[in-house]
């Protein structure tokens, strides 16, 4: 889900977005549809599948494998949900450790400038955000899902410029929340589902409702935002 060139339908003004959001804490999404019938067949990244889920590690696949993994494909929007333990299963699962492994000093590297103050980064690779005053942690680290390849979300310093708590994408017909424009169309806005479905959205930061809620109430028009790394698969 995203938007790209989108309409706010108070002003007219031409603008796109895109996104979809969770917090680290959460590893269920809104599920996406109806879980399948279970796979018998054994996937590439069985053994991984099982150490992530807690399931007994012997690289076979189970009754009791299949439907742990089938529930987490359903719970992140993952596609087919038949419990099959493949590439884009482990994509979504390494993904959530490699978050998870942020802690509270996601900017370890420091690769998001702390001579800014106030200042919302990206992190693409990790698929995180978070807002920092100077080197000081202020929110955050929350898993975000920015642009699939092709739509992504562009790397570099910016500033918001306009914020619409109500926005709506007429070309999409669908509602994005708590809208904050950094860059042309691509903005912070909250969503529905799982901030892990894959692919990507069309170039936006997306977010879940309560993390995007806590942004808008900490940034303001004109603080920056920085983007850096590249997102999986892009």
């Amino acid at each position: 889900m995203g938007v790209v060139a989108a309409w706010s339908r108070r002003t007219g003004l031409a603008l796109g977005v895109a996104g979809m959001v969770v917090p680290l804490a959460v590893a269920l999404g809104t599920p996406a549809q109806a879980a399948s019938s279970c796979t018998t067949s054994t996937g590439p990244y069985q053994k991984q599948a099982e150490k992530f889920l807690g399931r007994p590690v012997d690289g076979r696949q189970s009754r009791a494998d299949c439907l742990a993994i089938q529930k987490f494909q359903v719970n992140h929007g993952i596609s087919p949900t038949i419990g099959y333990a493949g590439p884009v299963t482990w994509g979504v699962m390494d993904l959530i450790n490699k978050q998870k492994a942020a802690g509270h000093n996601p900017n370890k590297a420091r690769k998001c400038p702390t001579n800014k103050g106030r200042i919302a980064c990206v992190d693409l690779t990790r698929q995180l955000s978070w807002i920092q005053d100077g080197s000081r942690l202020k929110f955050g680290p929350v898993p975000v899902r920015t642009g699939r390849d092709r739509y992504e979300t562009r790397g570099g310093l910016k500033k918001i410029y306009w914020r619409d708590i109500d926005h709506w994408s007429t070309i999409y017909d669908v509602a994005m929340p708590y809208s904050q424009f950094f860059d042309g169309g691509q903005a912070f806005h909250s969503i529905a589902g799982s901030v892990w479905s894959p692919p990507g959205s069309h170039g936006c930061v997306n977010m879940r409702k309560a993390d995007a809620k806590k942004y808008w109430s900490m940034l303001r028009n004109g603080d920056d935002v920085f983007v850096y790394g590249r997102k999986p698969g892009t």
